[in-house]
């Protein structure tokens, strides 16, 4: 039997750490995915998946066990810049992207791997580029494979806990260029111009804004190059669901009296039910393990929103990890917690196994709403 599996067919916690902290090894920030990518291509395959690497760089895999429902586990392999030295410590296991999303997306390849019973197809993707500004990997998943009967997304909720939802987001890039001239002439200067432009966007927002709340926008100053003559600025508006992201943008146009206004990217808000079927199979999970589940609403954004903008299946974001670690100095996760979420998406793939199976000959999606 090969020795990353138990008698039962489970992977062992041995496999399963090892795993975790060599991907931790190896850097896959934004833009620089291949190495991991190619690692995991070649570790699933031993784990008895089906693997290849798409055009745009996502290493998929799959199981196919019968003709039951497909569920889709989805995390991404990059991270943000910045190292954090690997090492073990107290039952932590440190390194960028441990938590943010290395640390879901091997507990997701460990429990598809394990679950032996499942009577359908499993299908695990890390793709690439979730952390900037396009999701260019979740889009071509969205774009080309076949949409499943029911989807997790892997992101750091903590293992007792499954997020129902993500605000969505509006980046949004100002630039203006004016005449040289002395900077004591009462004309605008660039530089000038891109701060009332900022100071607009707030305004327009209005007092409640807020990145705590999740039915309110709340807006982010993300990058200002600005001197007399030339300035860019990069703003980002978390948006709430409903939020009229067009009206904004033309608001804040005519606000501008001169230089140009971008849409970098636009994606709508997400949320499920507390009874929608990926979110009850998790819950059921947490319970097994004695846990009381907390269900969430992130004012972040993921990949969860991209995919909900044109797959209506049953969907929830899950994974092992502690979230106000990301992007930190020192991201780690516990090691304990990290074995428990691979237990719970265990659990999670055998209660989804009930799902019917859809008609794959469905119409393919519509394209993706834009804002210019």
């Amino acid at each position: 039997m090969n020795w990353a599996f138990t008698s039962s067919g489970k992977v062992t916690e041995t496999y399963a750490a090892g795993l975790l902290r060599r991907m931790l090894e190896i850097p896959s920030c934004s833009y620089h995915e291949r190495e991991l990518a190619d690692f995991l291509a070649e570790e699933m395959t031993g784990l008895g998946y089906r693997t290849h690497i798409d055009e745009a760089g996502n290493v998929i895999g799959v199981i196919e066990h019968g003709p039951g429902p497909t569920v889709m586990l989805l995390g991404h392999l990059d991270t943000v810049a910045g190292h954090v030295p690997v090492r073990s410590e107290d039952g932590r296991l440190y390194g960028r992207g441990a938590v943010d999303a290395k640390g879901p997306l091997a507990a997701m390849v460990c429990a598809a791997a394990g679950a032996v019973d499942f009577p359908g197809t499993l299908v695990v993707i890390g793709v690439v580029e979730e952390e900037t500004p396009r999701s260019r990997g979740a889009m071509a998943v969205r774009a080309r494979q076949q949409r499943p009967d029911a989807l997790v997304i892997g992101e750091p909720s903590g293992w007792s806990s499954v997020v129902l939802g993500y605000k969505g987001k509006l980046d949004l890039r100002y630039t203006v260029k004016c005449a040289a001239t002395h900077p004591s002439n009462p004309v605008p200067k660039a530089s000038e111009l891109a701060v009332a432009c900022w100071n607009a966007l707030v305004e327009l927002l209005g007092p409640d804004a807020s990145h705590a709340v999740f039915d309110r926008p709340g807006a982010t100053l993300c990058q200002l190059n600005a001197d007399l003559t030339t300035a860019t600025v990069d703003l980002s508006v978390r948006t709430p669901p409903g939020f009229d992201d067009e009206g904004l943008v033309r608001a804040l146009r005519e606000r501008l009296p001169e230089g140009e206004l971008k849409v970098l990217n636009s994606v709508a808000a997400c949320r499920v039910g507390r009874a929608d079927p990926a979110v009850r199979a998790l819950v059921t999970g947490i319970r097994r393990l004695h846990a009381q589940p907390r269900l969430v609403l992130k004012t972040a954004t993921s990949d969860m929103n991209t995919l909900a903008e044109e797959w209506d299946i049953p969907m929830a974001t899950y994974g092992p990890g502690d979230s106000s670690l990301d992007h930190a100095d020192d991201e780690h996760i516990l090691l304990a917690d990290y074995l428990r979420g691979i237990d719970v998406l265990t659990i999670a793939l055998s209660e989804l196994a009930h799902l019917p199976a859809r008609d794959r000959a469905a119409a393919a999606p519509q394209p993706l709403r834009s804002v210019k």
